[in-house]
């Protein structure tokens, strides 16, 4: 077996989110690319990216640069992430050096390129990846380690970037299966009532096949509703298959 079908292999067969992202920064850490940042929201409108709790969010940057690349809000005006939500494919982020040299840039994109490079954020390359539907959007950007030139990780691209797009799509697409909470976490119990009513069953009939009273089922179901921040029990069926958290086996609760 190549050392690429091992890596490959060792992907597809994580059995968790945690467990599928320490792979991937570990090999993509091989590459020269030591400070990762995955996103991916199945609430995208014309206008926003969804509720930031029901982002798929990983990263290995620093808190600092979390804080305030999310937090305050610097995402909005970040060059790399529109083109992301824009396009798909991989894109070098020379292409926004590029764009400053030629004073595209608007005041608030020049701040964040700013921020990054204070955060020495400055070579990488940005990997969106092809959406499902029009709601969906996945990326992630693929940050050099500090003190590598563009130039260098152009370099490593030319030898491996096709093994490197071929990686980052089975992380992503090996992630799409696995169970993930972030902020949205259920209990055992209310999974199981959330199940019984995607098989169809009627509280009575849950109630009867929980050994359990109509009204601690309500309860369950209520309190699922509040969890995935949801207004009615079949929206949040829909979120919690969404997050692969129904019918799914060795969740500890």
């Amino acid at each position: 077996m190549t050392d690429f079908v091992n890596q490959l292999d060792k992907l597809t067969n994580a059995r968790s989110v945690e467990e599928l992202w320490d792979i991937h920064t570990t090999q993509m850490g091989g590459y020269g690319f030591d400070r990762l940042m995955y996103g991916f929201t199945r609430y995208r409108t014309s206008s926003s990216l969804g509720d930031p709790q029901d982002w798929v969010l990983l990263s290995t940057q620093s808190p600092e640069y979390m804080r305030m690349f999310f937090d305050e809000g610097y995402y909005y005006h970040a060059p790399m992430l529109n083109w992301a939500l824009a396009n798909d494919g991989a894109c070098s982020w020379r292409w926004m050096m590029d764009m400053n040299r030629i004073d595209n840039l608007t005041p608030s994109e020049k701040r964040v390129m700013e921020f990054n490079r204070q955060m020495d954020v400055t070579a990488g390359y940005t990997i969106s990846f092809r959406s499902i539907s029009e709601r969906t959007k996945a990326a992630i950007a693929l940050t050099a380690k500090a003190g590598i030139s563009q130039d260098a990780v152009e370099q490593t691209w030319a030898k491996h970037g096709d093994e490197i797009i071929v990686m980052n799509n089975v992380m992503h697409l090996k992630l799409l299966t696995l169970p993930y909470s972030g902020e949205r976490h259920l209990t055992k119990r209310q999974r199981e009532v959330l199940q019984w009513v995607g098989d169809g069953k009627t509280t009575q009939d849950i109630a009867l096949l929980l050994g359990l009273t109509s009204a601690t089922v309500e309860k369950h179901l209520r309190l699922a509703r509040e969890a995935l921040d949801v207004e009615t029990t079949a929206q949040a069926v829909l979120k919690a298959a969404f997050y692969n958290q129904m019918f799914i086996m060795d969740v500890e609760v």
